[in-house]
């Protein structure tokens, strides 16, 4: 298993996407984001992405250079229309706009559609935690690419319609939620699938709604389904990827399961809000200090060193990563090594 430092890995994605005609200064975005997944651990939305970009590509499903299109605005929203361009570029100009709307109207919404995928929502919503505010972002797959069960069925019912709040902590770390609707993130299946590993019980079923560890059930012949976030309260995760589907699929106008939309997009919804405008700020750190002071102080349970807040995870496994290096699985790396063949480049240079 090869391992590289965040600078290859944005050398190497850069160069790839440069090969295939994207613009440079949005190969950067793309490669920066994916990259950044792969640093804080989360692979499944990182440069494993990259063959399944270019070839959406190279299919005419990703149109580079697009424009940012506003279609309708006011001091505090906007829906955009992201024509199908790249969908971290899209997403990233579109939290911008969602930060600068929210400075100046306390509250800001944004919905975005026809718009490839974004890749990790903790992203953006880091964005807005980084300015002092609280950023909001959940998507759905605009009614395609369903693959999570509902609960109590056992057929592909929702996508797994992630939402992401990440909230400032002060001089701390920002807390930072970044969770599917579903038990796991599709993305999580391909990496297993490409590890060789099993997953978990309680991930999936296969075709005919039983339990299993292997992730080449999923697209089997028979295809299997991802199950609704928490497990005998699956009925708790079915319903927050609902309110997902409809947030993001109605309010972008993208559509929602059911509306037998064939053409994958990341229908999103981006919510802004500026904290000062509620409250002081050294009050509103004030209470977030004690709230993550007395969430650690808390009796272990067995098997446990440490209480940990949403994020920490992720910015220790950035740390390590930044030091160690981003190790990137076999079958992964053949992949990117045979799409930058495909794009005409000869030598990887890292």
């Amino acid at each position: 298993m090869p391992i590289f430092s965040h600078d290859q890995l944005n050398r190497i994605s850069t160069e790839i996407f440069e090969a295939a005609s994207v613009p440079p200064e949005e190969a950067q975005i793309i490669s920066e984001l994916l990259v950044d997944a792969n640093l804080v651990g989360h692979d499944s939305h990182g440069v494993i992405r990259i063959p399944q970009y270019i070839k959406r590509l190279r299919n005419g499903d990703i149109q580079p250079g697009a424009p940012m299109e506003i279609e309708r605005e006011s001091p505090s929203h906007a829906v955009i229309n992201g024509n199908w361009g790249f969908g971290q570029v899209i997403a990233t100009k579109a939290m911008s706009l969602a930060i600068r709307k929210a400075q100046s109207s306390v509250i800001s919404a944004v919905s975005i559609y026809d718009c490839n995928h974004i890749g990790r929502l903790a992203s953006y919503t880091m964005m807005a935690a980084d300015q002092g505010l609280i950023g909001i972002t959940m998507l759905n797959a605009g009614g395609a690419a369903l693959s999570v069960a509902a609960y109590g069925g056992i057929d592909r019912r929702l996508g797994t319609n992630p939402i992401s709040v990440a909230v400032p902590a002060g001089d701390a770390d920002s807390i930072v939620l970044d969770i599917t609707s579903s038990v796991v993130a599709q993305g999580k299946i391909d990496v297993a699938v490409n590890r060789g590993d099993s997953v978990p019980l309680g991930w999936l079923i296969d075709g005919t709604g039983e339990p299993t560890t292997d992730p080449r059930d999923f697209d089997s012949p028979s295809p299997g389904s991802i199950l609704p976030l928490g497990g005998l309260a699956g009925h708790k995760g079915f319903g927050l990827g609902l309110i997902v589907d409809v947030l993001a699929g109605t309010l972008s106008g993208s559509g929602c399961s059911g509306s037998n939309n064939t053409r994958v997009c990341n229908a999103t919804l981006m919510i802004v809000i500026d904290i000062a405008k509620f409250i002081p700020l050294e009050d509103y750190d004030r209470h977030i200090d004690k709230l993550v002071t007395f969430m650690k102080c808390s009796q272990l349970a067995p098997g446990f060193d440490e209480v940990l807040m949403p994020g920490e995870i992720e910015s220790r496994q950035k740390q390590q990563r930044l030091s160690e290096g981003i190790p990137v699985d076999d079958e992964t790396w053949r992949q990117i090594q045979e799409t930058a063949a495909n794009v005409g480049i000869s030598q990887l240079n890292y």
